[in-house]
């Protein structure tokens, strides 16, 4: 049919979903229902800006920094390389083994792809290191996806993954599920909610391929 593949590799908003521990819970509810004799149905939501498959603008961590609106969609949008992670980490040791060269845009695929079917938040979830992240601003990379709720290690003592990646100007993609997905070369698009000011954004993100 000459139509590309289209792998959706967002994670359903839903109030049962796992969310970061400390993060606001995910809350919606039915305001109007057609089937109590509304016109409508009109759902209200609240959740927040790191809920689920989302974007971390550098705002994030980095105070006055560029904001989720300001993000340029072409780092968000084009060819985009998956590299799948066998370790329980990913650090500067694990990066080498792939070549980086052409690529501005990474997305690792690990266990944590699973971690999404486990009925609570998993905290041993896979995570990049300081070093890992030095690796890939290194060599150029502006987008850095994982298929968790964090690039960084769970009850980091600083966050030196997230300062090393959004002070380079990188953007980071969280909360991916990448367990339909091959490692490969992909065309990525990832459009996160245009929030004013917004220090991130949930997204709607898939590959065609």
């Amino acid at each position: 049919n000459g139509f590309m593949k289209i792998y959706d590799i967002s994670v359903p908003l839903s109030p049962a979903m796992h969310v970061y521990p400390g993060d606001p819970a995910v809350d919606i509810q039915q305001t109007m229902k057609i089937a109590d004799g509304d016109v409508a149905n009109v759902s209200f939501l609240r959740f927040g800006t790191h809920t689920g498959t989302h974007v971390d603008a550098p705002a994030h961590f980095i105070d006055g920094a560029m904001t989720v609106d300001l993000i340029p969609l072409n780092l968000l949008i084009g060819r985009v390389r998956v590299i799948e992670i066998t370790s329980k980490s990913i650090s500067r040791e694990v990066l080498a083994e792939s070549d980086l060269t052409d690529d501005m845009r990474v997305i690792f695929k690990t266990r944590n792809s699973y971690a999404w079917r486990e009925p609570e938040f998993v905290k041993d979830f896979v995570h990049l290191t300081a070093d890992a992240a030095e690796h890939l601003v290194e060599n150029g990379i502006k987008v850095v996806g994982i298929d968790y709720l964090s690039v960084e290690k769970y009850n980091f003592v600083n966050p030196d993954v997230h300062r090393t990646l959004l002070g380079s100007g990188a953007v980071i993609i969280e909360g991916l599920n990448l367990s339909e997905v091959d490692p490969g070369d992909y065309e990525l698009i990832c459009l996160p909610l245009k929030i004013e000011g917004g220090d991130g954004a949930p997204a709607r993100v898939v590959l065609r391929g």
